[in-house]
């Protein structure tokens, strides 16, 4: 199985990924061997080795293309949604997924514990999440819907715990109810608005 005819090497990559993605996530980190990935994706372990250089990369590689983008999709469907709006959409979705793309995240952050070759580009793919995210909460600030006197980085941080927290806690292992779970959500948003300095006594 080397180079499917007809194919080009930026789709023989996406077969990779994809099946990268899915075996990751049924065997786990440790039980892939690279000959599983290429089996999936009907090409020769040469053939992956041209794309990637190891298994590490190739996991972190899938969980860019095919982990969780929520907040990312719903942003480039509706750059002008309002930040605050944007949270809550997502934050509501998170209890209710149990998907591949979690199973994947969760693989590569306990990889990433033991594996410095994980470790490594995970790093990496953590900063870049958290500076989107940061960026995304400064825009807020600036367009006066979350406090500006809160740190962004400290606020993107909790949203990527409960992101990637929900990949772990999934509808299997603790349910939660969708409107108690929505309240909560409101309120913690409604927390984050600028606060309203008092004006004083007007006589």
């Amino acid at each position: 199985m080397g180079r499917i005819a007809g194919v080009t090497a930026a789709e023989t990559r996406e077969r990779l990924l994809r099946a990268a993605a899915d075996v990751f996530a049924q065997r786990g980190y440790d039980g892939t061997r690279v000959a599983h990935i290429a089996a999936a994706a009907g090409v020769s372990n040469g053939a992956l080795y041209a794309h990637f250089g190891s298994k590490a990369e190739l996991l972190v590689a899938a969980l860019r293309r095919h982990g969780r983008q929520l907040l990312a999709e719903l942003l480039a469907a509706d750059p002008d949604r309002p930040v605050t709006e944007l949270l809550l959409t997502t934050g509501r979705m998170l209890p209710q997924l149990r998907d591949a793309c979690g199973y994947l995240i969760v693989e590569a952050l306990v990889a990433a514990r033991r594996d410095e070759d994980v470790a490594r580009p995970m790093r990496d793919y953590t900063g870049e999440r958290l500076e989107f995210l940061a960026d995304l909460i400064r825009g807020g600030q600036v367009g006066g819907e979350l406090d500006p006197g809160l740190s962004p980085d400290a606020l993107a941080h909790f949203c990527l715990l409960l992101s990637m927290g929900s990949a772990l806690i999934t509808p299997d292992l603790h349910a939660v109810d969708d409107d108690e779970w929505a309240a909560l959500l409101i309120r913690l948003v409604a927390a984050l608005a600028p606060t309203t300095e008092p004006t004083g006594d007007p006589s």
